[in-house]
């Protein structure tokens, strides 16, 4: 069953990238709880993140590691937030949100609506971080 993840990874919907290797992707969430909020998805399509096998799992958080503290070097936040939710999206993904506040990471918050421009700003700074 492909997933809108699988449909970003595969290009066939843009997405704003901020990070890819040849095992996972990241990119800013198109339904933002915060500027920054990104997702951290295996290539693999696997639904629950558990079902990852060890090394897979593993290198799945090496790489979020390096995806968060490009993320904080690039968004002004106190620090950057983790969360695995997987209920939206039936394809296994980790949420880094960055934090000033303990409100920031309240998935019920109203999700932010930004431009085009505004998408892409946020991905050139995190990038070039």
């Amino acid at each position: 069953m492909s997933t809108i993840f699988t449909k970003i990874i595969n290009n066939e919907i843009p997405s704003y990238k901020i990070a890819e290797d040849e095992n996972f992707i990241a990119f800013l969430d198109a339904m933002p709880l915060v500027k920054g909020h990104a997702l951290v998805v295996p290539k693999k399509e696997v639904d629950l993140i558990f079902d990852l096998d060890s090394e897979e799992y593993k290198n799945l958080w090496e790489f979020a590691q390096k995806v968060a503290k490009n993320l904080k070097k690039a968004i002004p936040c106190i620090r950057v937030g983790v969360a695995v939710v997987g209920l939206e999206v039936p394809h296994a993904h980790i949420h880094l949100i960055p934090l000033n506040k303990m409100e920031d990471m309240n998935f019920k918050n109203e999700r932010l609506k930004l431009t085009n421009e505004e998408y892409k700003e946020i991905q050139n700074s995190i990038i070039n971080s």
